[in-house]
């Protein structure tokens, strides 16, 4: 018997961010209608569901009147272990609200910038790159040369650092998260999550690296929604971690 897959962190980038230590954070969103998806019962559900237990809440949305945002975990993606968040520079990822999540959460931040193959910055940090327990996949060419070695050593710093190109960014391979489940045969268990367009984007070399990195591979056939939503699983998912006790 298995527990249902459980994800580690922040929600996704349109929903409240569920932390360790209890905290929930509310994000400014560009678009409007992205707004009226933060709602109260979304959170009431989460603590109905999973126990986690509220005990703060940084509330972020104010600073939407200004034109400045900030986009969970689509603009953040977060190292828990070395309290590090990534963030790629957008007009949907404002760095001085960047500034004040980091500060707020006791997080150090690392910005940069990064660009598509037609120059364009990349609108979410989790298109770029994904972290998980053994391995972060990354697409350090389309990250921009000034900032490209120093992310690079930081990421590979503490875990094996899987490059990938613009090709296989763009078909959504670094747009996966890992998992957490239990098994009562296998214990606790890791699995990765990805979309099959981007498990088919990756040449076997880089494929094997990455299955080896955890316990099992996830793809799912959303073909659809990726051509015509923007985005990808890790957009689909969001993050909960239980409040301590």
């Amino acid at each position: 018997m298995r527990r249902p897959l459980t994800a580690r962190g922040v929600a996704a980038q349109n929903k409240p961010g569920f932390h360790a230590d209890g905290t929930v954070v509310l994000y400014p969103m560009q678009a409007a209608n992205r707004r009226t998806e933060r709602r109260r019962e979304v959170i009431d559900c989460v603590v109905r569901d999973t126990g986690f237990r509220v005990r703060r809440t940084v509330d972020l949305t104010h600073h939407e009147k200004d034109g400045r945002f900030l986009e969970g975990t689509g603009s953040l993606v977060l190292d828990h272990v070395e309290r590090v968040a990534y963030a790629c520079r957008s007009p949907r990822t404002d760095e001085a609200v960047a500034r004040d999540w980091a500060s707020a959460m006791e997080y150090q931040l690392e910005l940069f910038d990064a660009r598509d193959s037609r120059g364009t910055p990349i609108y979410h940090t989790n298109v770029v790159m994904s972290i998980g327990t053994r391995m972060v996949v990354a697409a350090l060419e389309n990250i921009d040369a000034a900032d490209r070695h120093r992310v690079a050593a930081r990421l590979g710093a503490q875990r094996e650092l899987l490059p990938i190109d613009g090709d296989e960014m763009a078909a959504f391979a670094g747009n996966v998260l890992e998992l957490g489940t239990w098994d009562e045969y296998l214990g606790d268990m890791r699995i990765l999550v990805m979309s099959a367009t981007a498990q088919r984007a990756l040449p076997a070399h880089k494929y094997a690296r990455l299955y080896a990195s955890v316990d099992a591979v996830l793809a799912v056939p959303i073909d659809v929604i990726e051509r015509h939503g923007g985005g990808s699983v890790r957009c689909m998912l969001a993050e909960v971690f239980r409040g301590k006790s």
